[in-house]
Parts: C-alpha cells; structure tokens; sequence
C-alpha cells in the first residue's frame, strides 16, 4: 500500500503537471551557476588526483557549517529556492511560502518547498573522504555554503536522500538525460576544491560526460 505521503506526492505532480499543460503555470529548471562545458569539464576530470577514498572517520555535518546567512534575512537554502523555483514568493523571514519548484533529478515539480532538499552536488561526507577533512572549518563553510560553483541545486527530497554521500560510480540522477550536467557539475566542484577521484568515480564521470 502506498504511504500518505506517496500519495499525496502523486497528487501534487498530477495536478502541477495538468496546470503546466494548461499554460496557466510556467516551470523552470533548476540551473546553478557555473557549470562549464563538457569539453571543459572533461579537461578538468584528467587533471584530477586519482586515488582511493579516505576514512569517513571524524566526519560530522556540524563540521560544515550550511545554510549560511546571506543578507536580507535569507540563509543559503532560502537563497536557492529562490533562484531554482518559479514564482517563488517570501514572507518577511525569508522562507518561500509559495511557488513551483522542477527537479532535474527526477523530473518532479512541488509546489511546497518543504518536499524540496538543497542538495550539495558532491557531498559534505564526500569532499570529507577526498580532501575536506584537513580543511579549516572555514573553508568548509565556504564549500558548503557555495553559491558561485554549480554545488547547489534544488531537487526532491526522497531523491537526495536516496543519493545520500554516494559518488557517481554508485549514484546517478534518475533521469538519464540529465547526467551529462551532473557529471559537469560535480566534475568542475572537485576541480575548484582540489578533491580527489577515486578510479571507479572518474569511469562513470567519464561515461557520463561521453553522453554530452
């Protein structure tokens, strides 16, 4: 039996999906900045260091300081469900009370932003198995607060929460049209933060970016 949850998710993308059919709502797509081109990024993953994970031992999220104030009131998760939503509109503490938000990932629009994570493209235990863990805090603030890189996206909660910290070799988008830009995304934010690759990871990037 499906959960009320499912259910009410099922409902809620039907009836997003017969208004945008209807032309009455217009959805956009969540595009960070800063994602380079396939040619680019495919330069940038061969300039990457190979070499195997390291230890999750010591990581914490409280050791990446996220959803940073951003001015106005608006933290880094409330800055990108403004810049990823359609329609987006705030109340006076910042916090989008309505609007349509399209996942990339999966395809799904939510019109409620509590059904919407902010994933970090490459995640905050990951950067800490390829290089973060002998970071300052301040730099990893920086990482994971990250609003110039195309380390933020807005997508369906159950879907980032299924992603978890997996690398690409064990996690891929859903929507398969849609790697080619993952592996762009992730590729550039381990090139900008120095990050390793492990041999299994730059394959399925490589791959990945072969679809471009």
């Amino acid at each position: 039996m499906p959960t009320a949850l499912a259910v009410r998710r099922s409902f809620t993308v039907l009836a997003v999906s017969a208004i945008v059919s209807a032309g009455v709502v217009g959805v956009a797509e969540a595009t960070p900045p800063g994602i380079p081109s396939a040619s680019t990024a495919k330069t940038q993953l061969a300039a990457l260091t190979v070499k195997p994970d390291g230890s999750s031992t010591g990581y914490s999220r409280d050791k990446f300081p996220h959803w940073s104030d951003q001015g106005d009131s608006c933290n880094t998760r409330e800055v990108v469900l403004k810049r990823d939503g359609t329609n987006v509109q705030q109340d006076s503490s910042c916090a989008a009370v309505s609007g349509s938000w399209f996942s990339p990932y999966d395809g799904a629009t939510w019109t409620a932003a509590s059904d919407v994570d902010i994933d970090h493209v490459v995640p905050l235990a990951a950067a800490w198995r390829t290089g973060a863990s002998s970071w300052t805090t301040s730099q990893r603030q920086a990482f994971a607060n990250d609003l110039s890189a195309p380390q933020l996206i807005a997508v369906t909660d159950n879907v980032n929460q299924e992603k978890g910290d997996k690398s690409p070799d064990a996690w891929k988008p859903p929507t398969v049209g849609y790697w080619c830009t993952y592996a762009k995304m992730w590729t550039t934010v381990k090139y900008k933060y120095k990050l390793t690759v492990k041999s299994a990871e730059k394959t399925a990037l490589t791959d990945m970016l072969n679809r471009c």
